[in-house]
């Protein structure tokens, strides 16, 4: 197998760790809050920091470095149309996946605060779930895009 099969090999399936952790840990943590449940609030939110940490992190660091590796391999200049756009949209995913990685911390906390306490969640914690849910829809909607800019290679200019 030469290097861009395994640059790409890596990069696919970072990218299903990457979509697939984002996707299932938004799941859990957004059924979770409609639970009525503390105890399940707290252990989601613990999980999802976890996933985050475990999966998400590592990926989103490896996605670039594969990615801009195998551009350089193929002779694709970082301005093709097609690469261009997957790079806006990631930068623009991870734009919004930052804000999220530090509102999941602080919720994860007032969760398990609460908890041990036997207290309701804080109003704090619904303003940041908001937040929290509103940043993911864009995020979440730049992920088929990439994909789809990934495979398809569309053939055109701006």
């Amino acid at each position: 197998m030469n290097e861009y099969l395994i640059l790409k090999t890596l990069h696919v399936i970072s990218s299903v760790l990457l979509a697939g952790t984002g996707f299932g840990s938004a799941f859990y943590l957004f059924f979770a809050n409609r639970s009525g449940s503390l105890e399940t609030q707290a252990a989601v939110c613990r999980m999802v920091v976890k996933a985050d940490t475990w999966f998400t992190t590592p990926t989103v660091i490896l996605q670039p470095l594969t990615g801009l590796w195998m551009a350089h391999l193929a002779g694709w200049p970082l301005d093709t149309p097609w690469l261009l756009a997957a790079l806006i949209l990631y930068v623009v995913a991870g734009g919004c996946w930052l804000p999220v990685v530090w509102l999941q911390l602080r919720m994860r906390d007032m969760a398990e605060t609460a908890l041990a306490h036997g207290e309701p969640l804080p109003e704090r914690y619904w303003r940041f779930a908001r937040w929290w849910e509103a940043l993911g829809y864009p995020a979440f909607a730049a992920m088929p895009l990439i994909f789809w800019l990934m495979v398809a290679k569309p053939q055109w200019s701006f």
